[in-house]
């Protein structure tokens, strides 16, 4: 190994995994439709997506992540009620986009941050109003740096 290698993997850590030949041959396929350096960056990736889902059970961990939400915005009052969901979680709802589609439909992104409980609890709201016809909540452990300092004061 290079000098150049080592520094790169400076940080990391060695595992050996055994693998059914089966579930060896899969993961080979998986590296190369996907497009993966190598089965570490695959698993890498698994890993992480498991951990996740893990954090994102347990619910109290911090998480950022979007609500994209697909629907109807010609349903009346549907509007409306987004809007109050949204306003009502001012604190963990940070920017949203919606792009109109055909037939009065519209796809919104609304990125979130707060508590993993929270998010799930604010993305049924939104998924489950009358008109919204599919949603899905995405999340993960890394969180949007602070944008303002709390104890900042406009000078």
């Amino acid at each position: 190994m290079s000098e150049s290698d080592s520094t790169k993997s400076e940080g990391v850590k060695r595992i050996s995994v055994s693998l059914p030949p089966a579930v060896f041959n899969e993961l080979d396929r998986l590296v190369a439709t996907r497009g993966f350096e190598n089965r570490s960056q695959a698993i890498s990736e698994m890993i992480h997506q498991s951990l996740t889902e893990h954090y994102q059970d347990q619910g109290d961990r911090l998480m950022a992540g979007t609500i994209t939400l697909f629907y109807d915005e010609s349903k009346p009052g549907l509007l409306q009620a987004l809007a109050e969901i949204q306003r009502a979680h001012i604190d963990e709802v940070i920017s949203s986009q919606h792009v109109l589609l055909e037939d009065d439909h519209t796809m919104q992104v609304i990125l979130v941050q707060g508590p993993a409980t929270r998010l799930k609890l604010i993305a049924d709201e939104l998924i489950t109003c009358k008109g919204v016809r599919s949603g899905k909540l995405t999340i993960s452990s890394a969180i949007l740096p602070p944008i303002h300092g709390r104890d900042s004061k406009d000078s």
